[in-house]
Formats: C-alpha cells, structure tokens, sequence
C-alpha cells in the first residue's frame, strides 16, 4: 500500500495534463520520472482517473520498455552491450559493475536502493565504445578502472 503522497502527486500530474485518456503516456512518464518506478498501484490509480480499464493502461505500460514496474536506485547505470562496445570489451566493465556494487543479472538494484545496473542494446555512441550512463549522462571509453573510479565517485556524492 502506498503513502497517500504519491496518490496526492498523481492528482497533479493527472490535473496538469487532463483527464483525457489520450494523456495515459505522459501521466505515467511524469510519475515514473518522479519515483523512478511505476508502481502499479499507481498506474491503476490513473486508469481510473482518466476513464480507461486497468488492462488497457497496463498493455501500454508493459509495451514501451522504458516503463518499470520495479524500484530503481538513485543511480541508473545502463551499460551498452551493442557491437561496438562489445568488441571492446564492454563485458569486462560490465563485470566490474557487477563485482564493485554486488549485483547479478539476477539481483539488478542494490540493497541500499543506490544504484540499478542494466544492459542495453544500443546507446547510440558508438565511436565512444565501450560506453555506458548514469542517469542519461555518458561516459565514454569505459575501463573496469574507470568503472572502479565512477562508483566510488558516485558513493562520495550520496553521502
């Protein structure tokens, strides 16, 4: 069960936007981009809101990738697993995120809910190989050193 705050922020998103229904993206983007998540107590919440059943919001929520339905830390780390980066050696910087923050494609957010590690296909940078972001923000030409140096940087701005 969620706090009443966040269905008190959700009124405002839906009181920005409008009850229509054609306003289900940008409703849910805004709460997605407020808690880092979509919480799907939420997304129904909207559904309601706006006069459209609970399948139709969730058929949407669930076709677009960039919505989750999952908690996700402070820090989003997306690491390119395209070609380029591949080739060099995107695999060790992966492991090295995965070591340095204790992770797993299993276990993908940290327990302390600081950091959420994810591969994609493409980050469209492609001459920066290996590349990877944090929070949309790139860095290019990745080393598990430079990976090492990120995360302790990282840590030293939460505190």
């Amino acid at each position: 069960m969620l706090d009443a705050s966040y269905y008190e922020k959700a009124d405002e998103i839906i009181e920005h936007y409008g009850h229509s229904q054609s306003a289900l993206i940008p409703i849910i983007q805004d709460i997605q981009n407020e808690y880092r998540y979509l919480p799907p107590e939420l997304l129904s919440y909207v559904a309601k809101k706006i006069h459209i059943n609970e399948a139709k919001a969730y058929s949407v929520a669930t076709f677009y990738e960039n919505f989750s339905f999952e908690a996700k830390g402070k820090y989003i780390i997306k690491v390119c697993d395209g070609t380029a980066c591949h080739v060099r050696k995107s695999t060790t910087v992966l492991e090295r995120l995965y070591k340095e923050l204790g992770l797993s494609k299993e276990k993908s957010t940290t327990d302390d809910m600081l950091f959420t590690l994810e591969t994609v296909s493409c980050l469209g940078a492609c001459g920066l190989a290996p590349v990877l972001t944090v929070n949309d923000q790139v860095h290019p030409a990745m080393t598990p050193d430079k990976v090492s140096e990120l995360i302790q940087e990282l840590r030293g701005e939460s505190e």
